[in-house]
């Protein structure tokens, strides 16, 4: 991987000055929520998008759209494209990166607290279909990845607390020390403080990174395996799925899942049940959600096997089997992972 990262504050529109001045033509593409007035550059071979933005626009028609409006504008080899928003609107243009001429040179600015950790990192770009999530995509890298912490003033404190739900992810998969440190500077994190967030960031691209680099493309089998990144994911995607990403956002969602994925990783007598106490308390004390009723619900099994992951009729879990340490399980089928949500 040869990303290139920066974490800077108060330096986009510098940033994306730069970069036309490197390049024939830029494009850029941006989230219309976000106030950051790009008519203050003044280079001429800027081309501005604006899309609302959101899960909706994960679609084959939006992927349409937008590369037909850049090869209408007269894209070249010589071109950039360049995303400033969340996770959706960079899975989109990547997948767009990707493919409009056979690839593009592609710059992210994320631009909330979930993608700057998460999926700005790594290179995996996509859409969703209607039988489940990101079952269409790429991995195409960014060749660079700004991540300006100014920008997330501007958000919610739901937002940040669908962010941090990823931060912690990486803390209980991979680092213990880092879990105990968020467990006495949460607080401070979801109150943006500076030094603080900038740490969280860092840890957990650190982590994320770990991974991709051992394996890029998601082809490994054991606990080096990309895999290992959706703890939470394999039933949060789904719930996402069932309520056609409208009862939570992303965040909500993985933080259900990592609790049921804990659940079951304790139930199958991986995890202690101190730890997983230890882990709810921590979920409960910041107000994460922790559950919903469709865990139960012989519906959520069916989104669950569409799982790109899954094999030889297994459901593929990461499972934790301590705090800081993650397992590749691969030994239920849907019958078993019903009966184990029940007793859950």
């Amino acid at each position: 991987m040869k990303t290139k990262l920066f974490i800077k504050n108060n330096y986009i529109l510098k940033y994306i000055e730069v970069i036309a001045k490197k390049n024939e033509k830029v494009f850029c593409v941006i989230d219309s929520k976000i106030k950051i007035d790009l008519k203050q550059i003044k280079q001429k071979n800027l081309i501005i998008f604006s899309i609302q933005c959101g899960e909706k626009i994960k679609t084959f028609n939006e992927y349409k759209n937008l590369s037909e409006k850049l090869i209408k504008s007269n894209v070249n080899r010589k071109s950039a494209l360049i995303a400033i928003g969340g996770g959706t609107l960079g899975d989109l243009t990547g997948f767009v990166a990707s493919t409009v001429l056979r690839g593009l040179d592609f710059y992210l600015i994320p631009t909330t607290l979930l993608s700057q950790v998460d999926s700005s990192i790594g290179g995996k770009n996509g859409i969703n279909t209607i039988y489940g999530k990101n079952l269409l995509g790429t991995f195409y890298q960014p060749k660079e990845v700004l991540i300006d912490i100014s920008v997330l003033r501007s958000l919610s404190k739901k937002e940040i607390k669908s962010g941090y739900s990823e931060i912690i992810k990486h803390a209980l998969i991979k680092d213990y020390s880092f879990f105990c440190w968020l467990e006495v500077n949460t607080k401070k994190l979801l109150n943006l403080d500076k030094p603080i967030l900038e740490k969280a960031i860092y840890k957990s691209i650190m982590i994320k990174l770990f991974y991709v680099k051992k394996d890029e493309k998601e082809y490994l089998l054991d606990n080096n395996s990309r895999a290992m990144l959706n703890f939470g994911h394999t039933i949060g995607h789904a719930i996402e799925s069932h309520y056609k990403y409208k009862k939570f956002n992303h965040g909500e969602s993985i933080s259900i899942g990592m609790i049921a994925e804990a659940k079951i990783s304790n139930y199958l007598g991986l995890l202690s049940s101190n730890e997983l106490k230890r882990i709810l308390t921590h979920f409960k004390k910041y107000r994460l959600k922790v559950n919903d009723n469709i865990l139960k619900d012989k519906r959520l099994i069916s989104k669950i096997t569409k799982d790109k992951k899954n094999f030889q009729n297994n459901i593929i879990f990461s499972l934790i089997d301590k705090i800081g340490s993650s397992i590749f399980y691969k030994k239920l089928d849907k019958n078993k992972v019903y009966k184990i949500l029940q007793n859950i």
